[in-house]
């Protein structure tokens, strides 16, 4: 593990946290300890630590329904965030940099399951067009700079993530903490039913947290490619499927009515981690999702209400 001077972007948030765990002395930069949007506070931090590893993971992230009403935000947002935390790492001279993308930036129209050779071959899915491609010009961004300057700074793609310190907000929140904080508050109020966007018919692919964790861990190590690449968990399951396990995991019983004028999303996006796998990471390490979900229950039972997105 490479500890050396070392940030973490979004040191506050889910992944953050959980590579924080795995190296406790990296510093964990959150929004209230340096504004990236702002190109002279982050070079400002960047220069007074001089790291020599860098791992990007800060965002302005959502779901599907602040994806669509904030659409120019998170464009713009995020192009000021990863523009001036990748001139910033290569100011100070970082040796290397792996940034964190989301199968979003794949294509909407595309040949499953999505490989990292498809990502420029077509506009993404409207929902979520202005967060997919700023996360695009993030791939773009980290080429430009190893072809002009020879930085070693490479991108990964995670699948739909979950798990402890995931944000909670019922408008902001993806799929799982949504799904988690409607099921917990009708439970604690003794209602009858909850109401879920869709049909519950899509598909997804879901990696915990902390595995995504040691998946960067790993890329830090072995991989120094100019490609990006998928790290996740490729099992998949449906958001039926996952709303019954939520409903198990958190002991309510009453009825989930699912509001089919709301939008579903894309039906399914399957992703290959061959790539990854071929570079000796074991597929194995991945827990289920029945086991990450479990333990994410249990601390955000432990956790509430003092959860982002509550308090």
């Amino acid at each position: 593990m490479k500890t050396e001077r070392t940030i973490i972007t979004g040191g506050s948030g889910m992944v953050g946290k959980a590579l924080h765990k795995l190296l406790p002395h990296a510093v964990a930069l959150s929004s209230r300890d340096c504004d990236l949007r702002d190109d002279r506070e982050t070079r400002k931090m960047f220069q007074s630590i001089r790291p020599k590893y860098v791992y990007h993971l800060a965002a302005k992230v959502g779901g599907l329904g602040a994806n669509l009403s904030q659409m120019s935000d998170f464009y713009e947002d995020n192009i000021r965030i990863n523009t001036n935390t990748l001139i910033a790492a290569r100011e100070c001279g970082a040796e290397k940099c792996v940034s964190l993308l989301s199968t979003c930036v794949y294509p909407d129209k595309v040949t499953y399951p999505l490989t990292e050779d498809q990502i420029h071959n077509g506009p993404p899915h409207s929902s979520n067009y202005g967060y997919a491609y700023a996360k695009r010009m993030l791939d773009i961004q980290s080429r430009a700079m190893r072809s002009q300057h020879g930085t070693k700074f490479i991108t990964a793609v995670p699948n739909n993530l979950y798990g402890e310190h995931d944000n909670f907000h019922l408008e902001d929140s993806h799929v799982i903490p949504a799904i988690m904080r409607k099921v917990w508050e009708a439970k604690k109020e003794n209602k009858e039913e909850i109401y879920l966007w869709g049909d519950g018919s899509p598909v997804r692919e879901f990696t915990y947290a902390p595995d995504v964790a040691l998946a960067l861990l790993y890329l830090m190590e072995k991989y120094n490619g100019e490609e990006p690449i998928n790290i996740g968990n490729t099992e998949e399951i449906s958001i039926k499927e996952v709303a019954e396990k939520i409903c198990d995991e958190l002991d309510f019983h009453g009825k989930r009515l699912w509001q089919t004028d709301k939008p579903n999303g894309q039906h399914r996006k399957p992703s290959s981690n061959a790539k990854f796998c071929a570079l000796g990471w074991s597929p194995g390490v991945y827990r289920s999702f029945s086991e990450g979900l479990r333990q994410t229950c249990v601390w955000f039972k432990s956790a509430w209400p003092n959860v982002r997105g509550v308090k």
